[in-house]
């Protein structure tokens, strides 16, 4: 088991509203999210296209924090502030950090489910495990090339990148929940079986096979056309 430091910008939101407005306008369903739970989010604009890609942690019933890779923390509380008008919930950033654990006996370390099968210590101190073993940036970057995961500002340019594209909609979207900003393209696309022109795949760098947006050692993460892709 490894842990490594892992840049996040953390904002909170809260207040009587709080819950309805997040359910309005995230790509999750949030109604069945438990106290202590948390789950994978887009946040679209009206147009479809991804603003951030999030994780939504409910820390109580009015009371929620959602964290995003750094440096995209300005964009998410611009777009959640955007349509509160009238509402009761604040919105204001946290000066927290975030710790990843990965590794052998990752999953059974309490925090926020993450990809890759591992889990993220989110807070004002986190703490590592007594038993994890400090690693790089890289081995973190390795991990979330081999987990196909995308990041904000790599795999996910806001305004430009579709969630269809990602390949993460199955933990991402609801297809049953209400309407949210930018619903309308994410469900047009799933009623209709469309597909996205690519798709986020890992590959070996060597292939040389479409558009590497991250890369470590002899693999990587590339936007690869469908035309592509193995048949």
């Amino acid at each position: 088991m490894w842990f490594c430091e892992y840049p996040r910008d953390v904002v909170q939101v809260s207040g009587p509203d709080a819950a309805s407005y997040l359910q309005s306008q995230v790509s999750q369903e949030l109604r069945p999210l438990q106290v202590g739970s948390s789950a994978w989010t887009f946040v679209l604009q009206p147009t479809g296209k991804v603003d951030v890609l999030a994780r939504v942690w409910r820390m109580a019933d009015d009371t929620f924090v959602l964290d995003t890779d750094l440096g995209f923390g300005d964009v998410m509380m611009a777009r959640l502030n955007r349509f509160k008008i009238r509402v009761k919930a604040e919105i204001e950033v946290l000066p927290w950090t975030c710790i990843a654990i990965r590794g052998e006996g990752a999953a059974e370390v309490e925090g926020l489910a993450s990809w890759g099968g591992g889990v993220d210590v989110l807070g004002p101190a986190p703490q590592p495990p007594a038993n994890a073993e400090p690693a790089q940036p890289e081995q973190l970057l390795a991990a979330r090339i081999d987990a196909v995961w995308p990041q904000m500002g790599a795999e996910i340019v806001p305004g430009d990148t579709i969630p269809a594209e990602t390949g993460i909609t199955d933990v991402a979207v609801s297809f049953s929940k209400g309407c949210y900003p930018g619903q309308e393209l994410v469900e047009r696309m799933d009623s209709r079986g469309a597909t996205a022109p690519k798709l986020l795949q890992r590959v070996r760098v060597s292939d040389g096979v479409g558009t590497v947006t991250s890369s470590h050692s002899e693999f990587a993460l590339a936007y690869v056309k469908r035309s592509d892709l193995p048949s």
